[in-house]
């Protein structure tokens, strides 16, 4: 049999001098990472062969933990929380435990894969959410959420200043997250039948 080609791999099978007895098995799981192990029968071998690959374009970084920084800023003060999320439906389940409503304002955006959210909650249009997200997006970290929650010192300070301020923080805030680097896998697998007198495969990794 000749060659068989999978996405990632190249498979090439050996001829053996002598045939492979009767009753006896061989399986081989190869995936991206190495090979697993091995199975066959008499006349044919049936060979199993699992490849992994990454959903979402591959790998993600996110944060390990929740997180949070503070600032006073004109006498308002302004707390950051961001926290790690899997998914669009635990955004509200992480805003719902995080949020003060003592606060002026619990402004917020999350980004999970190509989506994403924000809210000023309050705040003049594009001078809180927005500016939160920018942050996120500039950190490389994905499937987070950032809240930013401001107690008004009663000082304004006027959109430029709103947007330094909530931007500011939500960066802040993710500068001093800890992150990881998160592997997503999808497992595919392909049969094939391998004569007999193929007793050897190689997988090569290209």
């Amino acid at each position: 049999m000749p060659a068989v080609a999978l996405t990632k791999y190249n498979l090439i099978y050996h001829q053996r001098a002598a045939p492979i007895k009767h009753n006896r098995s061989i399986r081989i799981c190869a995936s991206i990472l190495g090979i697993g192990c091995i199975a066959a029968g008499a006349n044919k071998a049936m060979v199993t062969t699992a490849a992994s690959s990454s959903s979402n374009g591959g790998a993600y970084t996110t944060i390990k933990e929740r997180v949070r920084f503070e600032k006073e800023i004109k006498k308002s003060k302004f707390i950051a929380i961001a926290g790690p999320i899997p998914d669009e439906q635990s955004a509200q389940s992480f805003l719902s435990q995080v949020r003060d409503q003592r606060a002026t304002h619990n402004c917020w955006a999350y980004k999970v894969g190509d989506q994403y959210r924000s809210n000023d909650d309050g705040e003049p249009s594009g001078t809180a959410g927005k500016p939160i997200h920018s942050a996120i997006e500039s950190s490389g970290i994905d499937r987070v959420m950032v809240v930013v929650i401001r107690h008004f010192g009663g000082i304004k300070l006027g959109t430029g200043g709103l947007v330094r301020a909530y931007g500011g923080v939500a960066s802040e805030c993710l500068r001093n997250a800890p992150t990881c680097l998160v592997k997503s896998k999808v497992l595919i697998s392909f049969l094939a039948f391998i004569p007999t007198g193929m007793s050897k495969l190689s997988c090569l990794v290209t």
